[in-house]
């Protein structure tokens, strides 16, 4: 499956005709589904306090393994809720991304992404992650708009967004509190008529 970027092969673009393949599959980067078998890494990277800062609305607090383990379990019992991605990378698990808090009256959704490996930060590998989760909110799940957030703070993030297309739609500002400081909540957001016109 392709997304936004021109770069992508073709050979991944998905067939209509067939019916949509569980895995998403870019140049460098694999979105699949989250397996049991991942858990125990997951949960090491939602205990990494530098990763939660950057990436996480909840206050950073331990959590234990079976926090993650039952989250898993209830997810498997209504995955259509969210579309929740393992991002796998030279065969190993780096992150997770997802689509979550489908409006089918509106057809919007919220789009959230961790690269939680840092061997992979800074090599577009998050980017291209967002323009499979791009293409597959637009073309598959046929969303009019997705969006996100992040703080201030996040520099790193805000590029990669705006290299996808995104853009900024506002911000409430020093509403967050993130490592001894108060930053901005930034929203940003794509339509797919933006979207279409990149690809």
């Amino acid at each position: 499956l392709v997304g936004s970027n021109p770069t992508l092969s073709a050979s991944y673009r998905l067939n209509p005709k067939r019916e949509v393949p569980a895995m998403l599959k870019g140049l460098n980067v694999l979105l699949r589904p989250m397996a049991a078998a991942d858990i125990d890494a997951y949960a090491a990277m939602k205990n990494d306090l530098e990763i939660v800062l950057l990436t996480d609305d909840l206050p950073p607090a331990p959590r234990p393994l079976e926090h993650f383990r039952r989250n898993f379990e209830e997810y498997t019992k209504a995955p259509r809720e969210s579309a929740w991605f393992a991002i796998e990378a030279d065969g190993k698990l780096i992150g997770d991304c997802s689509l979550r808090d489908f409006t089918e009256h509106d057809r919007t959704c919220q789009l959230g992404i961790a690269i939680a490996d840092r061997e992979y930060w800074g090599h577009g590998y998050g980017r291209e992650a967002i323009q499979l989760l791009l293409d597959y909110a637009f073309r598959i799940r046929n969303m009019r708009r997705v969006w996100l957030s992040t703080s201030s703070g996040n520099i790193r993030a805000q590029r990669s967004y705006l290299a996808c297309g995104f853009k900024e739609e506002g911000r409430m500002r020093e509403h967050i509190w993130v490592a001894g400081k108060y930053e901005d909540f930034v929203l940003m957001g794509i339509l797919k008529s933006e979207w279409e016109a990149r690809i």
